[in-house]
């Protein structure tokens, strides 16, 4: 059985640093219609792990309301809408099997957790309050060193205090983006991290420091995130799909271009 730690793609699907657009902050580009949601070699790790820590360290990787509300079932209902054309998967009665072979039931769990063991990306709901779009659900399992506990319930502005690059202008950019979401238009960026640890599960606190030693093996994490407007409500699902892989396994391209901020520990993109 592959370890948790060693859940790797077999290929880097996303390389920001190659894109002009994807580059620079906030580096959002329009999703194309079928790619909101997307499944590479790495789906059946991702998702077995994630089942297992949704059952063991649920504390750790879930936050919600005591009960659901409309956010969490236009959701769902997105999440089914969308991989309905993915024949990976295989819809019988009130359960879908997903392309791994495991049946998920669509009426025996809230709909958030069942959304987030459909698809390979771990999903955070913002609402619109007082200060603007606040994190107030969410399923996190691979956590790029943060920690969803120490960010639900804050605004955007909060939510990202610990990134110099997020001011006032920034926040004014994001706003306006928020603003003009529609549920059939979803945004995408990514970012760009190098770990010494390729565990998936990496939650940190605001203060603390991610370790990276440039003589230790490397591994390169990708996130693909998204934005959309989830029907009727005001509600925005982020999405986040992890791409992780050792050094060695980036194209020539990749690897030529690389970015030597981030070969020595530093990030591209990074909004956390």
């Amino acid at each position: 059985m592959t370890r948790a730690n060693e859940i790797c793609q077999s290929y880097l699907g996303v390389a920001p640093w190659m894109d002009p657009l994807a580059a620079r902050l906030p580096g959002l580009q329009p999703v194309q219609p079928g790619e909101w949601l997307q499944r590479d070699d790495a789906f059946d790790g991702q998702l077995g792990y994630r089942d297992r820590l949704l059952k063991e360290r649920a504390a750790d990787v879930l936050v919600a309301p005591p009960e659901p509300d409309q956010a969490e079932h236009d959701l769902l209902a997105a999440v089914l809408n969308e991989i309905a054309a993915d024949h990976g998967y295989m819809r019988i009665g009130d359960a879908v099997v997903r392309p791994d072979g495991v049946s998920v039931s669509l009426t025996q769990e809230r709909p958030l957790i069942t959304a987030a063991r459909l698809a390979q990306e771990d999903m955070l709901i913002l609402q619109p309050a007082a200060d603007g779009y606040t994190l107030t659900s969410g399923v996190l399992c691979f956590p790029a060193s943060w920690t969803l506990a120490q960010k639900a319930g804050r605004g955007m502005k909060r939510i990202h205090a610990p990134v110099d690059r997020y001011d006032d202008n920034m926040g004014k950019r994001v706003d306006r983006v928020f603003a003009m979401l529609q549920p059939d238009q979803a945004v995408w960026r990514a970012n760009l991290l190098c770990y010494n640890d390729p565990e998936l599960f990496q939650p940190r606190l605001e203060h603390e420091r991610r370790p990276f030693d440039r003589s230790m093996p490397t591994w390169v994490r990708v996130e693909r995130q998204t934005l959309r407007r989830l029907g009727a409500t005001q509600a925005v699902v982020f999405t986040i799909h992890t791409w992780l892989v050792p050094i060695e396994r980036l194209s020539a391209e990749q690897a030529a271009t690389l970015p030597e901020i981030v070969r020595n520990g530093g990030s591209m993109g990074e909004t956390n």
